[in-house]
């Protein structure tokens, strides 16, 4: 399915896009089509006064950097409801007016979903079906390297289907770190070998080729129970590490869900 467009005036503005998780809040500025700033911020509890100071300073070293005479449009994707409120607020007062907030009743006939229960899907799951199937084509399954790991799937004509999801790699890494005494924390990178000959480098083999061979199994499981060959994309912010080790993943694309965001925007503005 192609890139829908929106049109009309909103089209030409430039869009504040930010998308809150649990671990990782991802801010861009988009200018025109382009993703031209991009930001992973840590998420944690701030007030509007200090993500207003936040917003400004990052976008004052993009070029085209929004004036007074010129404001941004803003769009919000959140799935941490305590820390929403203070980003909703910040973005109103950037944009002069509320942000746009990725929901399933705001997709309500443009993107089919067929949950039990719509309202459940996280909002930045419904951001990445929308991105997925307008950047890359159906079937698509995305694959979410978060907090949790998430793997979504949509159908062959268009619909968010649903999909499943698994603890975090760097959750279920620092779990460990925490509940075993003698195990240390190592820095998460590429091991030489997976037969590991010390602690650390057992470590290393289990936790990400653990996690590589877990996004394998689950895209090899979803792939049977949908119609289609998917095209399988990878996003978040341990997409860079663990991608690199897996056989089924076609694409990474870190912006996905901003992506996501942009397109609900210009079909909703």
């Amino acid at each position: 399915m192609p890139e829908r467009r929106g049109k009309g005036p909103g089209r030409a503005r430039d869009l504040v896009a930010v998308d809150i998780g649990n671990s990782d809040t991802v801010v861009g500025r988009f200018h025109g089509d382009d993703l031209d700033g991009f930001w992973r911020l840590t998420s944690g509890r701030m007030t509007a006064d200090e993500v207003a100071l936040l917003l400004a300073s990052l976008l004052d070293g993009v070029r085209g950097a929004p004036s007074g005479r010129s404001r941004p449009a803003a769009a919000l994707c959140s799935v941490v409801p305590d820390l929403t409120p203070a980003w909703a607020e910040a973005l109103e007062r950037l944009a002069g007016g509320p942000p746009l907030e990725v929901s399933a009743e705001r997709v309500r006939g443009l993107l089919p979903i067929r949950y039990h229960d719509p309202t459940a899907v996280g909002a930045d799951r419904i951001a990445n079906a929308l991105a997925a199937r307008a950047l890359y084509g159906t079937p698509a399954i995305v694959v979410d390297l978060g907090t949790a790991t998430t793997f979504d799937c949509v159908s062959r004509d268009g619909a968010y289907l649903g999909g499943a999801i698994a603890p975090g790699v760097g959750a279920s890494a620092e779990e460990l770190f925490r509940r075993a005494a003698r195990v240390p924390r190592v820095e998460l990178r590429r091991p030489q070998r997976a037969l590991g000959r010390t602690t650390e480098e057992s470590l290393r083999s289990g936790v990400l080729w653990g996690a590589a061979g877990q996004v394998d199994a689950l895209v090899r499981r979803l792939t049977r129970e949908m119609k289609g060959e998917p095209h399988v994309v990878a996003t978040g912010g341990w997409a860079r590490v663990v991608v690199p080790e897996c056989e089924t993943v076609q694409t990474v694309d870190e912006g996905l869900t901003l992506k996501g965001m942009k397109i609900l925007w210009e079909e909703r503005a």
